[in-house]
């Protein structure tokens, strides 16, 4: 989701906006990128020197399916407002941890639930720069 039109003394204009993690990309349509090995394909969210799989040193950005299936996931309650962090395994290959919107109980969610990234804000700096993360829902559902 690209930031709403902000009010400044009268002019609309956009806020700036970073990603918290350097592999979500923002813009007209939002999605995650990783380093892929152009040897044996195994995809990286970090910088490698090396793969981990076969050790070949040449890698790709490879732009990552925005949906997926939840693998696993887990209610945490260490905060007043519990949330769900998962592992989703991607569409067209990739496996992400990420937090899961919308779910509120533990029956709302199961393994295999169909789900697609969306974007937050979940900070803004003095200067009105807006930190942007990433989550899943429900594919097909508001979250």
């Amino acid at each position: 989701m690209e930031g709403l039109p902000v009010q400044h003394g009268g002019s609309t204009s956009t806020p700036r906006q970073i990603p918290v993690v350097d592999y979500l990309v923002l813009g007209d349509e939002p999605h995650l990128s990783a380093r892929q090995c152009r040897s044996c394909g195994a995809l990286y969210f970090d910088r490698r020197n090396a793969c981990a799989k076969c050790f070949a040193a040449e890698f790709t950005s490879s732009r990552l399916a925005n949906t997926g299936r939840v693998r696993a996931f887990t209610f945490v309650h260490r905060v007043k407002r519990p949330f769900v962090s998962a592992i989703v395994d991607l569409d067209g290959g990739g496996v992400v941890k990420a937090n899961l919107l919308g779910f509120e109980t533990p029956e709302d969610v199961a393994p295999h639930v169909r789900v697609a990234l969306t974007t937050f804000v979940v900070g803004t700096d003095d200067d009105g720069t807006e930190a942007i993360a990433f989550g899943y829902k429900r594919l097909g559902k508001t979250a």
